[in-house]
């Protein structure tokens, strides 16, 4: 069965990302082959939520994850949706599920002290560390995501005006800050880039020494391998540090509409998840100086 129709809409009018587009194609791809093979049924608009359901126990006895269901349910969700704007069915079978029960996740940031010790050790004399360095300032600075600091060009960047623009999520831009001492090493970075692109045409900022665009999977590898070295925390990634910046934001007493604004958030109840580790800061501050905790002389 063709999702052709659904995934340029997707595209065109929603602005998804390649990566969710193929994250969407490959969720329905497998559902339809679910229900041919168990309804002998190709027409996925003829289908009522029983059958679905069927597919939901699969899963789960399949050992995947109850979040990993849910992301697949949601590509239902919206291919349902698509058909009833498309007037293809009246209502959607999906219309009264509700999503899997999941355990939050906890994302353990990485301390002022491990961003310093990490920032000290790169060994900046040359291109690879100086552009390594670069990369961890600017997702700990700005809290970006991995994708929008590798899709950072050239033009993005407004020295003058000390500050960045960040392509986000459904092609939003967002407009952040730079530090001084980023701005310095951004200046540093592109004069030795300069030399090592003479003659290339690459508009992206962040490049290897042969002047090809980075990648993902390559980022994640900078970071982990850096914090590797001075963190014992189970994750150290990309996401991490943008973690460790807004948990760190709000520590120091940021309003959570900026830190929002910050991050690219659409909705508060996205960055209400970095605030448990603000909380139990504010605890902190709480028992030593509350009046009512101090022990009698």
């Amino acid at each position: 069965m063709s999702f052709s129709q659904f995934l340029d809409y997707l595209q065109v009018e929603k602005n998804y990302s390649l990566n969710t587009l193929t994250a969407y194609k490959a969720d329905l791809e497998s559902f339809s082959e679910f229900i041919f093979y168990e309804f002998d049924e190709e027409d996925l608009s003829k289908l009522h939520y029983s059958q679905i359901r069927n597919w939901i126990i699969c899963l789960v006895e399949q050992g995947v994850s109850n979040r990993s269901i849910n992301r697949k349910i949601s590509s239902l969700k919206s291919y349902y949706r698509f058909l009833q704007k498309t007037g293809d069915i009246e209502f959607s079978p999906l219309a009264k599920h509700k999503a899997l029960k999941t355990a939050s996740k906890i994302q353990v940031p990485f301390s002022e002290l491990e961003i310093k010790n990490v920032l000290d050790q790169i060994d900046t004399s040359g291109f690879d560390g100086l552009r390594d360095r670069l990369i961890v300032e600017l997702f700990y600075t700005t809290g970006m995501r991995r994708i929008e600091l590798i899709e950072i060009k050239l033009q993005d960047l407004d020295l003058a005006g000390k500050q960045l623009k960040i392509l986000g999520k459904r092609q939003k831009e967002r407009i952040v800050p730079l530090l001084p001492d980023v701005i310095a090493n951004l200046e540093r970075y592109l004069d030795v880039r300069a030399g090592i692109m003479a003659g290339r045409q690459e508009s992206s900022l962040f490049v290897s020494q042969k002047g090809i665009k980075l990648y993902e999977s390559l980022v994640y590898r900078i970071i982990n391998n850096y914090f590797s070295r001075v963190s014992g925390k189970i994750k150290k990634s990309p996401h991490i540090l943008r973690h460790s910046f807004a948990t760190h934001l709000l520590n120091q007493g940021a309003n959570l509409n900026a830190v929002k604004e910050l991050l690219g958030h659409s909705s508060l109840a996205a960055t209400q998840v970095y605030t448990h580790n603000s909380i139990s800061e504010l605890s902190k501050v709480h028992q030593m100086a509350h009046p009512r905790n101090k022990k009698a002389n």
